[in-house]
Order: structure tokens, then sequence, then C-alpha cells
């Protein structure tokens, strides 16, 4: 309903073709959501655009995402009264627009529950990815290391006995242990005994070798995860997973200290900030049930 007589106005207005393209598609999408909830509902109103807004965040949009059909359907709305199909501005972008929390731009980068499980199961398909890269993100998603140290762990590092992770080259020159849940010290072993001892490097220290080196390079990692970025459909690096992992722990009720000492951190007040995140996400959460 009127997407044609908006897109030729666009046009009018001298808007780029892909600005066109990007404007039409969010209504088609705000649209067809009217439609599953009511055939008989107004082409736009207040309400339906904040059920709108709020299923989107329900669905865990990334907040950019959502910013953006917001401008789009308030471009739709000014359409809509320009052409007297509607009398009032319903959409406010300094209203409207979700705000991130000033200081916390830098921690709310993090996987959801739902990133994290279908992750899970991508790595899973053994002709998508190897054994290796498989532990590298059971490594990063379950011990919080930072990339350097990922690919610094060497093989005495591991006390299986313990179910221990020594990470002697920490930040700093720090050493810290980490505990290793089993499905990690398993896919370790299963590492060790096939792809890894049949390596050229299969006599290396460390335990990720590379094709050509034996030590894996911390870009080669990066450029896996951007791959791998392209195939879930999110944007994926080893530092958002070092934040998925601080975040997880203080949802699940660990202290602020032992997060701290886990993950490395120079204070207890770095640790806070993800502390801070993340009760903020939860009274997002909570208020969106209503």
């Amino acid at each position: 309903m009127y997407i044609e007589e908006f897109s030729n106005w666009l046009f009018e207005e001298g808007k780029a073709d892909k600005t066109i393209e990007s404007y039409v598609n969010d209504v088609k999408g705000f649209q067809s959501y009217l439609e599953e909830k009511h055939k008989d509902i107004p082409v736009l109103s207040r309400f339906s655009f904040v059920r709108y807004k709020e299923h989107l965040i329900k669905e865990g949009y990334a907040v950019s995402t959502i910013n953006k059909k917001v401008n789009s359907l308030k471009v739709y709305n000014d359409f809509l009264k320009t052409k007297g199909i509607v009398s009032e501005s319903f959409i406010q972008l300094k209203r409207d627009r979700i705000k991130i929390a000033a200081g916390s731009e830098d921690v709310v980068d993090i996987l959801s529950e739902e990133q994290v499980e279908k992750l899970l199961f991508y790595v899973e398909d053994r002709r998508k990815v190897s054994i290796r890269n498989k532990l590298i993100v059971y490594l990063l998603l379950y011990t919080g290391v930072r990339v350097s140290e990922l690919v610094g762990i060497r093989i005495v590092d591991i006390d299986f006995l313990t179910s221990q992770l020594i990470v002697a080259n920490g930040k700093g020159g720090k050493r810290r242990e980490i505990g290793l849940r089993q499905d990690v010290l398993h896919l370790i072993r299963e590492y060790m005994k096939d792809e890894r001892s049949e390596s050229v490097f299969h006599h290396s220290d460390y335990l990720l070798v590379s094709q050509r080196s034996e030590k894996m390079h911390r870009d080669a990692v990066r450029d896996w995860l951007a791959k791998v970025s392209e195939e879930v459909g999110f944007k994926l690096h080893p530092h958002k997973f070092r934040r998925s992992f601080a975040s997880r722990l203080l949802k699940r009720g660990v202290d602020l200290t032992t997060v701290s000492k886990i993950c490395g951190h120079s204070s207890v007040q770095v640790t806070a900030r993800y502390y801070i995140q993340t009760t903020r996400q939860e009274k997002m959460d909570a208020v969106q049930l209503l």
C-alpha cells in the first residue's frame, strides 16, 4: 500500500537509487509485520510504530539496524503527511531512536545467546570447519583469552589432570589460571590426536599450528572469523568473544572479582563496565516483557 507512490516521491526528492531501495525495503518489512497482526490496521500510527520497534528489539536486531528502520519509517511518515494520508508526525528521531548509554559504547558489542547457539551449530559441520578452527571458537568462547594469548598457548600450559589452562604470557606479563570445560578438553585431545599429529609442525611447543608455521598467527584467526561472519550473518572478531565471555559470566551470577581474575583485567573497574552493561540490558529486557 502506497509503496509505489512512496518510491516515486523519494525519486522526486532527489534520493539516490540505493537510498530509495533501502527506504522501500524497510517500509515493506513494517507492512509485512502489520499484515501478520491485523488486516485492517491503519497504514501508520504511533501504536503500530511502537509495537514494531519493540518487535525488532525482541528479535535481537542490532541497535544500528533498528535505528536505520526507524529513520526509514520517519521518512515514510513525512511522505504520508505530505500526501494528506495521515495528519500527524508519529515518529520523532530524537525520541524514538535507541540511544547507547554514554561510556558503554565499547562494551555493547557482544554475542547474544541466539548467536552463540548458531555459531556452535555452524562449527559442528566438519565439511566447513576443521577441528583446529572449531577449537579456536571454543577457546575464545569459553576461556575469554585475548587473541595474542590464544596463539601463544603451549601444550605445557594445559593441565589435563586439573582441567586448567595457564596463561603465562598475558597482558603485562601476568600469569593466571582458567578452568577448562570438559568439552574443551575433549576437543583439545581430539585435535592433538588427529589433525595436529599429521602436521609437519606436530613437534611444535605451541598448541595451534598452521600449514606454514609452528605457531598460528593472530591475523589468521581474525581473517578466518571474518569469513565465518559472512556465513553466519553477524560480525565476529576475537575481542567480541572476550567481551561476551565476561558478560555471560556476570549474567550467570559470577562475582566481579572472580570474572576480573579469570579475564586478567588490570582492575575490577575494567570488569565493572561489563557488569553495568549487563544489568542495563537485563533491565531493558525486563521492561520489554510488559
